[in-house]
């Protein structure tokens, strides 16, 4: 197994990074701006990666531009656009724009007319209701409008690939929040001084970040694998792989995002401050699909 990007791969996760520097929101305040919005929507349309899974690539680039996604704090579809696309491969689900569906709620439902979900090997719609603004404030979600109509079945081992990218996907987003919030926190490090030096060059401080870039270091070697495993490892192993990096990611991501938060100071806990939104993704993200330890302690001592 080589899990290192190859140069399209590469190409791939500059572009995705590219697109959310620029049009992704730089504070608090732009999450706000319409128009902002409406030209990373055209950009994001235009770039045709919430349909990757269908034009053939891998579970591996789908994490690399979730991963840059979530870093940016790109605030259009894609999680939900992208998994139903995935489904839409395997059963036919109507041309109208679809997202997918977690419980009883639609995720990433800007724009979406139906959720598909998946329950064990069924696959179901349902019309998507009015939008509403959960813990996350970069990806409204809304209730389903009806009941749920079943419109297939997967093959066994279809529906488990299909939840092993769900959990790939999810974990790939919180690993670029981490990478974001650890970002924010290490910029504001380097310009907030006491005592007439920058914050970040006293211990207490750099440790902190020292801390959450081996964190985020062990959550990429985790997501790598498992994004590879989606369409390389047997379907039960690819799922056992997305678990534990989600669990590990998920942990970790919350420490980086709560750490960034600490850096800040009082700051850190205003509205203003960028770090809370990276934190409410990251604990959103971690709620999509949850794993818990009992599902992974098979083999662990």
């Amino acid at each position: 197994m080589d899990v290192r990007l190859n140069a399209e791969q590469c190409q791939l996760r500059d572009a995705a990074a590219k697109l959310a520097d620029d049009l992704g929101p730089g504070s608090v305040a732009e999450l706000d701006d319409a128009s902002r919005a409406a030209r990373l929507e055209r950009a994001v349309d235009q770039t045709g990666w919430r349909a990757l899974r269908s034009d053939g690539a891998s579970g591996v680039e789908v994490a690399i531009v979730a991963e840059e996604f979530g870093r940016g704090l790109v605030d259009v579809p894609f999680l939900g656009p992208v998994l139903a696309d995935d489904l839409h491969r395997l059963v036919p689900l109507g041309e109208d724009p679809t997202t997918v569906a977690v419980g009883d709620t639609a995720i990433d439902a800007r724009g979406a007319v139906q959720a598909a979900t998946v329950r064990g090997r069924e696959v179901l719609t349902a019309p998507v209701g009015e939008l509403r603004t959960g813990a996350d404030l970069t990806r409204p979600v809304a209730d389903l409008a009806g009941a749920a109509q079943q419109v297939g079945e997967l093959a066994d081992d279809d529906a488990l690939r299909w939840q092993a990218l769900a959990l790939v996907a999810t974990c790939a987003d919180l690993v670029g929040t981490a990478r974001g919030a650890h970002a924010l926190a290490c910029d504001y490090a380097k310009i907030r001084e006491q005592y007439g030096k920058p914050i970040g060059s006293y211990q207490a401080i750099a440790h902190l970040l020292a801390e959450g870039l081996a964190l985020i270091e062990g959550s990429v070697s985790v997501l790598r694998h498992a994004a590879w495993a989606v369409d390389e490892a047997p379907a039960a192993d690819a799922v056992g792989a997305a678990r534990i990096a989600k669990i590990y990611s998920a942990r970790a991501a919350r420490t980086v995002c709560e750490t960034a938060i600490q850096v800040h100071g009082g700051i850190g806990n205003t509205w203003e401050c960028a770090a809370h939104v990276y934190l409410r993704r990251a604990l959103t993200s971690t709620n999509l699909w949850p794993v818990t330890i009992r599902e992974i302690a098979d083999g662990l001592s």
